[in-house]
């Protein structure tokens, strides 16, 4: 199978499902001629045009704004949001619109849009453009969340999300875009709601989302090594929530660690261990340990920023300790 990097992945799905239904559009700052800060649409406008590759003006909350009225219209807008830290910018139309007008109609209105953003730490880009604040979504009802790991999910998983019938809040890592997988050739789609075991062990799981995933593949190859068999599982959509698949491997490991490069108070990593907690607690031999960004303004200073990301060795340490070992 050929391998592309997920920015890749992610322009491929992109561009087959502007191909295929032309009520698919993209639009938000630099889409176009730029191919965004991170030249992962570089190339779009040459096929689809400035009408379906639109460049707005820098206003979020505006262009999102238009993205819900053209939603609700029966278009299917894909909105970029340069970087994640100004989703802060969109959360009236993202939470008080996108998310409640099917329900406030009575299931009349729809309003089938995803919102692009990123996340992610250690790009020395500032406490501005480098928080990872999904979990403001997670808690919205009527809003899907999706993080994919890795270029096969990226792609299977957009996909899914441009044809849904809700709004979907799609995040990319921009520290992963450079990460290489096999992507196959044919259309695929990845349901919501499934999660997937990276990696089957016995000892002990690790909960992982977004990046996260191979830093928890990493440390799980460093357990081997000391006959510490490490069970990796990504959720891929935070919600819907793959909750039996957690449990069932919480059940069968004893011990787990849920990691999430969100800021850990109230976070994603949070929920997730409780959800574990609560399916598992009879068959916990231990606490479930939550692993998360540090809490603080992420630093410019790279050694600094690098402190505030969980590494392969901080896992490996939590979990030989959980293991006794």
């Amino acid at each position: 199978m050929r391998e592309l990097t997920l920015g890749e992945a992610v322009r491929e799905a992109l561009a087959e499902e502007l191909r295929r239904d032309p009520r698919v559009f993209v639009m938000g700052e630099d889409v176009a001629e730029a191919g965004t800060a991170f030249k992962v649409l570089s190339g779009l406008v040459d096929e689809f045009g400035p009408e379906r590759m639109l460049d707005t003006p820098i206003s979020d909350a505006g262009f999102t704004g238009i993205a819900v009225g053209a939603a609700m219209t029966g278009m299917r807008p894909v909105v970029d949001i340069m970087f994640g830290d100004f989703v802060g910018l969109t959360m009236d139309q993202m939470v008080n619109q996108a998310a409640k007008v099917h329900y406030m109609s009575g299931g009349k209105w729809k309003v089938p849009m995803v919102m692009r953003a990123t996340l992610g730490a250690t790009r020395r880009s500032g406490s501005q453009h480098s928080q990872s604040l999904h979990a403001w979504f997670c808690h919205i009802p009527g809003l899907k969340v999706v993080m994919p790991s890795t270029p096969y999910d990226a792609k299977g998983l957009l996909k899914t999300a441009i044809r849904d019938e809700n709004p979907v809040v799609f995040y990319e890592d921009k520290m992963m875009y450079k990460l290489k997988g096999p992507v196959p050739t044919e259309d695929y789609t990845i349901p919501f709601g499934v999660a997937d075991v990276k990696r089957e062990g016995d000892d002990i799981t690790i909960v992982a989302t977004s990046s996260m995933v191979q830093v928890a593949l990493g440390a799980a190859n460093l357990l081997a090594e000391q006959d510490i068999s490490a069970e990796v599982i990504d959720p891929r959509t935070l919600w819907p929530l793959d909750e039996k698949t957690l449990i069932d491997s919480a059940k069968k490991t004893s011990r787990v660690i849920v990691m999430d490069e969100g800021y850990g108070r109230y976070g994603v990593n949070a929920e997730l261990a409780a959800v574990i907690q609560e399916g598992a607690f009879f068959d916990l031999e231990a606490p479930v340990k939550r692993i998360g960004g540090m809490h603080v303004p992420i630093p410019f200073s790279p050694p600094l920023e690098d402190a505030t990301v969980p590494t392969e060795k901080s896992v490996f340490e939590a979990a030989r300790a959980m293991c006794g070992r």
